[in-house]
């Protein structure tokens, strides 16, 4: 009886404790180079992270090499990748793709929050001193475990520049 209730009480805190890991919103600052997990509006959880080559300024069209900057969602979660893990974001918007379309550029996608590249053989350390993404927002493999936890599809993400 005793073991059942403290089984029982063991699987409430776990349950708990990972509600309380929760994220209700993203925040990735581009010109910090950081995503936060935050609660209530406070941030609780910081990862570095690596962007294009090309940061500043918001994604504009396809290849440009620029994460855009907004308000999306997070909205679903892959481990078929060319990355490890990744967690979509709802770029393009109506907005992104008049702007694309105003220009004569398609808007590109695929934006995602993801870790290393599958085939590398570099060190995190190394990779994340740059930004090596197509727009994508990298980070570690550790990291992205931590992320992949707090995050529910459906979680919004605000990147700003």
């Amino acid at each position: 009886m005793y073991k059942v209730l403290l089984i029982g009480l063991l699987a409430c805190q776990l349950a708990m404790s990972d509600e309380r890991f929760l994220a209700d919103s993203v925040l990735v600052d581009k010109s910090e180079r950081k995503l936060y997990l935050l609660r209530d509006g406070i941030k609780y959880r910081e990862y570095s992270v690596a962007l294009g080559p090309r940061p500043r300024g918001h994604k504009l069209h396809a290849g440009d090499e620029r994460t855009p900057e907004g308000r999306y969602i997070l909205d679903f979660k892959t481990e078929k990748s060319d990355y490890y893990k990744a967690i979509h974001i709802s770029y393009p918007n109506e907005q992104d793709i008049k702007r694309a379309l105003d220009i004569g550029a398609p808007p590109g996608g695929s934006i995602m929050i993801h870790g290393m590249p599958n085939n590398t053989t570099l060190p995190p350390e190394l990779i994340q001193k740059f930004n090596w993404t197509d727009g994508c927002i990298a980070v570690t493999n550790a990291d992205m475990d931590e992320i992949w936890s707090a995050i529910k599809p459906g979680t919004p993400i605000d990147i700003r520049p």
